[in-house]
């Protein structure tokens, strides 16, 4: 008897519908020729091809990128996509699935958005298309196999850059401050930056002077850093922990020493190791000892958003105590940020003392913060939720663009002064949405409560007695027990206190009980800046 073969797959009438049908083409190129061999202009014929074969269908749209299609964050497929929402064409056609996507995710995301605006979307070399069941489910196949084959490509790149690493070359990415890398992929002495290389080592071990002054003398010299632009002290931390410049490869688990010339001698670089080590110890040190600032942590500079820290300077008579932003500390004169240091010593006894002062009245603040409290949380539940829920998405949303842009580096499709800036606005958000997410997490599951009988009595005793007789210790560990953060506004310093319990105070090493409710409010008298400079 004749044999059956099985018969290729046919569209339904439900899949691709008679009549005339007008096709969207996105054709794609990816930065990385070896492993994408399609040209722009074989995809765009074997699409025209196509679509002539099919009854009723016109091309009335191209669309095209020369991108990795490791992100959707393409000029082409941006304007695919708004031309789709704007109602068209109907159809939008690839050569081949992974022209359009290598991710699974940002696929299915991106049928999505065409099913949202009515359009189907086609493979002229595939079994897929979404105007049915089968080419939807064969859609998903293919895609998994897609982000599989960029996965292994992800894995080859990594080895490779093992492998380069194993044999005393550089593994990739961005070279190092005072190298250039020759086509023999090994490093090599750049003329103009060793020397400066050098006197970085110089000043550090040599003359002991500080990452961030080493930073503030290249900067005054007109010397940029590799990528152009101003240094900052952890540039040059960076610079003095690089085992490179002693001519050592380091690359995940590899290590080669003696790999190309060295820049600096080992005994160099080992002092560099030590001074950094003891100076760590000595802040160290300096951040457990009595003599600690006590609003570290709390103060938040309003023109920049970085923190405060302590600082210091010595004068003809006595040691003057700061708080200073981290980016006038960072960058010194070079600083973007002009925000005035506060004087430290004034600043924590106003603090101690409104906080004392607070709790000689706190009873009914208190009850009315807390009566208040409780109508707001009532009206802002439902409110919150829908926030939490859309925080935790772009949470997703921002780790799974930070991956891409790793893996694009990685590829060697995006090079670090692309990406780096890039990952770093990111890290920056990812940072934001979590506390904003945490806050919230915190206001839904917490019940605004007043403190048990007795405890604001217990506290302000426990005030009464540290402010007398206490130490720098006890001080400072009140202050970070109840007070949530001091807000430095136009008419003064602000501290948002935290609402207490019976298990606050004391003892004052622990922060136990402290409630998530609101924090309480409360002005003090702005401390003065003028007289106090050494």
């Amino acid at each position: 008897p004749k044999r059956r073969g099985r018969r290729a797959h046919q569209p339904t009438t439900a899949e691709r519908p008679a009549g005339p049908c007008r096709v969207c083409v996105y054709i794609r190129r990816s930065t990385d020729d070896e492993h994408q061999p399609f040209s722009l202009d074989a995809q765009r014929a074997a699409l025209e091809k196509y679509v002539k074969s099919q009854p009723g269908w016109t091309i009335v749209a191209e669309y095209e990128d020369d991108a990795s299609g490791a992100t959707t964050h393409r000029p082409g497929l941006r304007k695919a996509l708004h031309a789709a929402k704007a109602g068209l064409y109907d159809v939008l056609l690839v050569y081949r699935l992974d022209r359009f996507s290598r991710s699974v995710a940002d696929l299915l995301d991106l049928i999505n958005i065409l099913e949202a605006s009515g359009v189907r979307f086609s493979s002229a070399t595939e079994p897929v298309d979404t105007g049915g069941p089968f080419g939807r489910m064969m859609l998903q196949l293919l895609a998994v196999f897609a982000e599989f084959e960029r996965n292994i490509i992800i894995d080859r790149v990594k080895s490779g850059m093992t492998a380069k690493a194993s044999k005393g070359k550089w593994a990739g990415g961005t070279r190092p401050y005072g190298y250039l890398v020759n086509p023999d992929h090994r490093l090599v002495r750049h003329p103009d930056e060793a020397p400066i290389l050098r006197d970085i080592f110089r000043l550090y071990t040599r003359d002991r002077v500080g990452t961030r002054a080493i930073a503030t003398i290249l900067n005054e010299r007109g010397v940029p850093n590799r990528t152009g632009k101003k240094w900052s002290g952890h540039t040059i931390n960076r610079i003095l922990d690089n085992p490179a410049y002693v001519g050592d490869i380091a690359y995940r688990d590899v290590y080669v020493p003696d790999a190309h010339d060295a820049l600096i001698d080992r005994d160099t670089f080992q002092r560099a190791q030590d001074i950094a080590a003891a100076r760590g110890d000595v802040q160290t040190r300096r951040a457990m000892s009595d003599s600690d600032y006590y609003l570290t942590g709390l103060l938040t500079c309003p023109r920049c958003g970085q923190r405060y820290i302590g600082t210091s300077a010595n004068g003809r008579t006595r040691r003057y105590r700061y708080y200073t932003c981290f980016t006038r500390t960072r960058y010194g004169k070079h600083s973007t940020c002009d925000a005035p240091r506060l004087p430290a010593d004034d600043l924590d006894n106003a603090i101690l003392k409104a906080l004392h002062d607070f709790y000689t009245t706190a009873e009914p603040v208190l009850t009315a913060m807390i009566e208040r409290a409780h109508a707001q949380r009532a009206s802002t539940t439902d409110d919150r939720g829908a926030e939490l829920t859309a925080l935790a998405h772009q949470i997703t949303t921002t780790e799974a663009a930070i991956d891409r842009y790793h893996t694009a580096f990685e590829n060697g499709t995006m090079d670090d002064t692309t990406a780096g800036p890039r990952i770093r606005e990111l890290r920056q958000q990812l940072a934001q949405l979590h506390t904003r997410h945490a806050e919230l997490a915190a206001c839904l599951t917490a019940q605004p409560a007043p403190p048990a009988p007795g405890t604001i009595a217990l506290i302000r005793d426990y005030l009464t007695t540290i402010m007398a007789s206490g130490s720098d210790t006890e001080r400072k560990a009140a202050i970070e027990t109840l007070i949530a953060e001091v807000q430095l506004t136009d008419q003064g310093v602000v501290p948002v206190f935290k609402v207490p319990t019976d298990t606050t105070m004391p003892p004052p090493e622990t922060d136990e009980g402290i409630s998530t409710g609101p924090p309480v409010r409360t002005m003090v008298r702005s401390v003065g800046r003028q007289g106090l400079e050494p």
